[in-house]
């Protein structure tokens, strides 16, 4: 059943692989003009096989003038744009804050933050010309609550609610509708590198930590990518018309983050 009754511009930030690859198929399928950028040509190369109509373009995301570039060949193809997804993230380190390289930090805050802002802002203008127009921040359930462990990680999901909720107030009067996705822990590479690390830091075996993350959920479940990608559809189509400003957790409801079992 399809969810959008017309034929939508849509970029996906970082959409080659995990929830964002997930997206762009979701959008893909429902024969909307996509717009992909990721950083990494491997996976680029993998999306393209499997959806040879898309547009991809490499891009760092963290690197502003490599934003600017993916945009203008945007504006080479398109005239506006409907839905801007801002996907692109990384998990950072996974260490106490004082034990915290300063790098590590500078480049989580980069990627999941900086790089937001270099979209948004070149995306925007494109947007303002849209009759349905929707932005979708993919933020984290760690927005909501402390994170032990992963305090780069934190500190910039956090941000992306404040500057969501911002965004929706200088938007709306424009008619653009600004929301952040929450997800919990999403099965995928991520998910399992993020467990593996954490077991490691706290001497604790995979499945503990597995354990304790699900423990961490009322539905004692991990979040599919299928489901980000479905919220994201319903969310910029006319059945989300009015929602803005929200900051939609979609994660089994998480009761809570701590690192003891």
């Amino acid at each position: 059943m399809k969810i959008l009754n017309k034929k939508l511009n849509v970029v996906i930030v970082a959409g080659a692989s995990g929830i964002g690859r997930e997206i762009a198929s979701a959008y893909y399928k429902e024969e909307c003009n996509v717009f992909v950028c990721d950083i990494s040509q491997k996976f680029i190369d993998s999306l393209k096989d499997d959806l040879p109509n898309i547009f991809t373009y490499k891009t760092d995301v963290s690197v502003y003038k490599e934003v600017v570039s993916f945009f203008k060949k945007i504006s080479s193809e398109v005239d506006s744009l409907d839905v801007l997804v801002n996907c692109a993230g990384i998990a950072g380190p996974t260490n106490n804050l004082e034990n915290i390289d300063p790098d590590e930090w500078d480049k989580t805050i980069s990627i999941n933050l900086n790089g937001m802002f270099y979209c948004l802002k070149e995306g925007i203008p494109l947007i303002k010309r849209s009759e349905n127009p929707s932005i979708i921040n993919i933020a984290s359930s760690a927005s909501f609550f402390g994170f032990p462990l992963r305090s780069p990680y934190t500190s910039a999901k956090w941000a992306v609610i404040g500057l969501t909720k911002t965004l929706a107030m200088e938007l709306g009067s424009s008619g653009i509708r600004v929301n952040a996705i929450c997800p919990g822990s999403v099965r995928g590479d991520r998910i399992d590198k993020v467990i593996e690390a954490d077991a490691k830091e706290q001497k604790k075996t995979i499945a503990e930590i597995e354990k304790l993350y699900l423990s961490q959920v009322s539905m004692k479940t991990f979040v599919e990518p299928t489901d980000v990608a479905n919220l994201a559809l319903f969310l910029s189509s006319d059945l989300g018309r009015f929602i803005s400003g929200q900051a939609i957790g979609l994660d089994g409801h998480t009761e809570g983050l701590s690192n003891n079992l």
